[in-house]
């Protein structure tokens, strides 16, 4: 019994989690304006999300294009700042490495519409321009915890005398951190890159307090906006399923490839 009801919990908690995806991804393919309408089969909405004829058409394609160059700046910036400080964490000893690892984690446990007012009150206080620049520094801000929490159990398993017979051998800092530290560090620093890219991507409180008034709309910004004049543009079912699939696939190829590398591993040893 105990066994059953595990497997069952687990069953129930994956139909409410993916449950909205199918819903969507199954009303994608009508062509009603209301969601839960069923107008018969067809591919309308893709197609006027793909050639762009729809209502809104510039501002949803300005949206996109800000939320993939924040995101992208986001992650990469996040997961180079990230790796530095996982590597400096990991280097401490005692009660620094504690408080440190410590001040790590509240951002990530810190509610999003908390770390959107501080920002957005630290930004108004050095009277800091709010735009483009602000978003990405704030997605910056949010995202780089997550990439030391991957980071930092790979250079825990990692071999700590690499590094130094990099040295020994004749090895710059420089040239040990980046023919030694990385490699081992990839795996890590990929994960990080891709926890950051989606928790970007997902933002809306940070986005919409640090946005300023110039305009400037991520997805989720413009799809509150769209919600608020009465309902959701018909092409957002599609889009969400697409960008649900994207998602999907390159989960799958990454747990491949790790599975591969484990399994190589294995062998090698």
């Amino acid at each position: 019994m105990k066994k059953f009801f595990a497997k069952a919990y687990i069953w129930v908690l994956l139909i409410v989690m993916y449950a909205p995806l199918v819903f969507i991804a199954i009303f994608s393919f009508t062509q009603s304006r209301v969601l839960g309408n069923w107008d018969g089969f067809s591919t309308k909405l893709y197609e006027n999300l793909l050639t762009g004829q729809m209502q809104g058409n510039a501002s949803l394609i300005a949206a996109v294009e800000n939320t993939l160059i924040i995101a992208l700046v986001a992650a990469f910036v996040s997961m180079m700042l990230g790796t530095v400080a996982a590597i400096g964490i990991h280097n401490l000893k005692g009660r620094k490495k504690k408080a440190i690892t410590f001040l790590n984690n509240v951002p990530m446990i810190n509610p999003d519409i908390i770390t959107g007012v501080s920002l957005f009150l630290l930004f108004v206080f050095l009277g800091f321009a709010q735009g483009y620049v602000s978003v990405i520094l704030a997605h910056i801000t949010f995202c780089t915890p997550y990439v030391v929490l991957s980071v930092m159990p790979k250079l825990q398993r990692m071999n700590p005398n690499i590094y130094e017979a990099a040295l020994d051998l004749g090895a710059t800092p420089s040239q040990a951190f980046w023919k030694v530290l990385v490699p081992e560090l990839k795996s890590g620093m990929v994960s990080g890159f891709i926890l950051a890219f989606t928790m970007s991507l997902d933002d809306f409180a940070v986005t919409f307090f640090t946005r300023g008034t110039i305009g400037l709309d991520t997805l989720s910004t413009y799809i509150y906006t769209d919600a608020r004049k009465g309902g959701l543009t018909p092409e957002l079912r599609p889009l969400m399923t697409l960008i649900f699939l994207v998602v999907l696939i390159l989960l799958i190829v990454i747990n491949l490839r790790q599975a591969r590398q484990s399994k190589l591993n294995v062998k090698k040893y």
